[in-house]
This record gives structure tokens, sequence and C-alpha cells, in this order.
């Protein structure tokens, strides 16, 4: 009972904070790091490689290898998004188990470490993803939906959600999001794509008709940002633009772009033959649509993947 005195009260609007970062060197985390350190906030990455911290994230961002390095100092809030990344190589039994112990397992580091503090944070937010859905076919899947399958990525995020809500035990506001294919010029799905379609060799994936849920690296620096600050924001998020696309019309989208044609398809037995389960990934998708983030007032910059494009590519429309 005494511990749960001890939460962190949520900061007032505007208030500076210190925020404690995993995965913070990875694509969001960097965009985060870069946004946060704008607004004045102070902030702490736990990185394995925690030399290399302040050159990725910026000077005034601490790395820290071991969380007891932390003490008791104060902590107002905990952004987890660290994780291993999910579609950079076939599962085998041991990639599986680096997924896993990523997510999971540091995971269940944090939340042992919080357990230990007398002073908590007042709000966990952790990483998740739209494949906690599984393959959604043409359902539109809204945050209170179920699980369509059982996939091995729908119960990797199911484990990983399941792990950071046990944080609402010790008194903490925990809030999951969900997150799509994030679009960003420097790095991530979009930069993978760039070279295969600049060469002309781009296109759908298998029939290309599974739905893409997309979003501009801005817009989720952002909800991260509002879900970060609004005390009732809690649970999950689906993070992720109001308008998916299917993968032939994003193939079609990006070709525009970049003035070349996208009709090289990536047929579906190759990608079996090549990626194994992994393959099953690529050619499922999710209609996933941010419900709650709209409903509590959330207000997207980017709904249309044209504009996005062309934002990040640098050839305005």
């Amino acid at each position: 009972m005494i511990r749960l005195l001890l939460v962190k009260q949520k900061p007032s609007e505007g208030e500076l904070m210190n925020i404690l970062l995993t995965g913070g060197t990875g694509l969001i985390g960097r965009a985060l790091c870069r946004h946060w350190l704008q607004q004045g906030h102070q902030l702490t990455v736990w990185s394995r490689r925690p030399e290399q911290v302040a050159a990725l994230c910026g000077d005034a961002v601490r790395g820290i290898g071991r969380l007891d390095e932390l003490g008791e100092e104060p902590l107002d809030a905990v952004v987890n998004l660290a994780g291993a990344p999910i579609a950079d190589r076939p599962w085998t039994r041991k990639r599986k188990a680096l997924l896993w112990a990523s997510r999971i397992g540091l995971t269940e580091q944090l939340l042992a470490w919080l357990h230990s503090r007398e002073q908590k944070p007042a709000v966990l937010l952790s990483g998740s993803a739209v494949g906690w859905y599984g393959d959604g076919g043409e359902r539109e899947l809204h945050e209170d939906s179920l699980p369509v399958s059982e996939d091995f990525a729908a119960q990797l995020c199911g484990a990983w959600e399941e792990t950071a809500q046990r944080a609402e035990g010790q008194g903490i506001r925990v809030v999951l999001v969900r997150t799509g294919l994030v679009l960003a010029s420097d790095g991530g799905f979009l930069k993978r794509l760039l070279l295969p379609f600049k060469l002309g060799l781009g296109g759908p994936i298998g029939n290309g008709r599974q739905w893409m849920p997309w979003i501009h690296i801005d817009d989720q620096i952002a909800l991260i940002d509002f879900l970060l600050q609004h005390e009732q924001a809690r649970g999950p998020y689906n993070a992720c633009a109001p308008t998916p696309e299917r993968n032939r019309a994003f193939s079609q989208a990006l070709g525009r772009e970049l003035h070349r044609p996208a009709f090289m398809p990536a047929p579906t037995f190759v990608l079996r033959l090549a990626l194994g389960e992994l393959a099953e990934l690529l050619l499922g998708g999710q209609r996933a649509l941010p419900t709650r983030l709209q409903d509590e007032g959330f207000s997207f910059r980017f709904t249309h993947l044209d504009v996005a494009l062309a934002d990040l590519l640098g050839q305005p429309n």
C-alpha cells in the first residue's frame, strides 16, 4: 500500500519530465529523443551499447547499460520500445527465441526493476504491433476486436502486451501502442523498399490484396507524446493512419512518387520457399483503424499515402 502512494503523479501539461526509454536507438526511439529534447525533457536510454547513445540520440541523452545506474532518481515515464527487428530474417528457432527475449524477457526485467523502486513512474507506454490481431483479411480491426489468428507474430505481441500490463498492479498507468508500418526517410520499411523500386524492380507482394496499416513517422511521434501526457489514456491503441491501403495500391503509390514502374510481383511460392514462416507476415495484413486515438481527440497530419510519401521522399505533388 505504501508503494502505491509513492507512484509519481502525472505532470501537469507542459511540465518537463524525466523519461526512461528502451529501444531508444531504434527508428522511433531516435525520433522521440529529438522531439523530446526540443521540448526540454530529461532523457535516459537503457541500451546494450550505452556509449553510442549520445551519438545516435543526441548529446544531452544519457545512456545506461544497467537499470540500477538510475538508482532512485525521479522518473516520470517509461517508454518501452525495445525489440529485435521481426522481419529482418527467417524465423528459425534461434531467431524466435531472440525475438521473444528482446520483448517479453526485457519487459519482465523492466517490471522487476520498477517493483524494486520506492518511487514509481506515472506511466508505462509499451510497444506492440498490429500483428497482435493476426492476419485480419477483410475485417476492420478496432482496439476492441479479438485476435483473428494465432500465428507467431500474434502470440509474440499478445505475450508482450500481457507482460507490460502487469505494471498496473504497481499502480502505474499502462498504454499499449499497436504500431503499423512506420514510414520514415531515414530507416525502416520504406528505406528497404527504395532501392528495388528505384531500379524498377518494385511491385506487390503475393496477390497484393493484403491491407497495409501505415503511419508517417511524425504522426507516430505525435501520438506517443499525446498518449504519454493524457492521463485518461490507457490500454491498447492502434497506431496507424485512418486510411490503410492494400499492398498493391501502396506499391503503385510508391512507384508514382519515384517515377518508376511497380509491376514486378514477389510471388507467394518464392516468398514461402525463401522465408518460411516469416512469409506469412508479409502475405497477411491488418485493416486496422485508429478508433480510440480519434475518439480521444488525436488529429493525424498525414491521412493520405500520396501526401505522406511526397513529404518523406522530398518530391512534393
